[in-house]
């Protein structure tokens, strides 16, 4: 990992849009502080769009898509997106069809009471109530397992075919194609009909942990937050940057390198 300040000033100003993590990129500490919140301020103001794709649930992201200056939260890695209705208000977009949604709901469910059987302590996310589209099991929000727990609860949920995933805080899991690589072409796809595969090196990802693994493969301007080296011995694919600076701090800082690139 590269730090940020070698990041060409040329590949800077030719971005058009950032995406980005919620937890520990955007958020310290469970909540987003000044510095990052006016840094997609001035993301915005500065014409460049702005997409927070995270495994958190729909339910727990709508105070946050409406309140934060985003063109949209894509929820539950790549599942559903919220975006404004023109009328002040939230819409929601799903990529499976209501049928499947349901059917996928009530199998991951059962694994979801399997995993709370037989794995000790291992319990779902305090925000369950809010997911459509997955399941979560809390490894470091309110409740600590260590790396063989979370291990064990990855490989249940891979043995039943589901797909998973190891945030900052939360081990995700899920049926379906979608991932958060996925759930970025397909807004970018849905907010502005382009393909995000013609113009990634137009786009900059920042994040924080595992579950960006795939996104930080995917663009050449990935950016870690400092407090990726909690995770750098088992990311897959590490991030081309890192920040000075961890979390929401983190984030303000990858802002300014790019906001300083267009003033130059």
């Amino acid at each position: 990992m590269l730090p940020i300040a070698q990041w060409p000033l040329a590949e800077r100003r030719a971005l058009v849009g950032v995406f980005t993590d919620i937890d520990d990129t955007l958020t310290t500490e469970g909540a987003i502080t000044p510095d990052a919140l006016a840094a997609l301020g001035a993301l915005e103001t500065a014409g460049l769009h702005r997409v927070a794709i995270t495994g958190r649930p729909v339910g727990w992201s709508v105070p946050f898509a409406t309140a934060w200056p985003v063109d949209a939260i894509v929820a539950e890695n790549g599942a559903v997106a919220l975006l404004p209705d023109g009328a002040g208000g939230l819409c929601k977009r799903y990529q499976q069809d209501a049928g499947t949604r349901a059917h996928n709901f009530a199998r991951m469910q059962a694994v979801l009471a399997r995993i709370e059987a037989e794995i000790p302590g291992a319990r779902r996310a305090t925000d369950s109530a809010g997911r459509e589209c997955d399941i979560a099991i809390d490894h470091s929000e309110f409740t600590t397992l260590d790396d063989a727990q979370i291990a064990a609860v990855v490989a249940l949920m891979k043995s039943e075919g589901m797909h998973a995933t190891v945030s900052s805080i939360h081990v995700n899991g899920w049926y379906g194609a979608h991932d958060k690589l996925e759930g970025a072409r397909w807004i970018v796809r849905e907010l502005w009909g382009r393909t995000l595969d013609e113009e990634s090196d137009r786009w900059a990802y920042v994040g924080d942990s595992t579950n960006d693994a795939l996104m930080f493969a995917h663009f050449d301007h990935s950016i870690g937050v400092e407090n990726i080296r909690r995770f750098e011995a088992a990311l897959p694919q590490l991030p081309r940057y890192v920040t000075l600076a961890a979390r929401g701090a983190g984030f303000a800082e990858a802002a300014a390198a790019v906001l300083a690139a267009r003033a130059s």
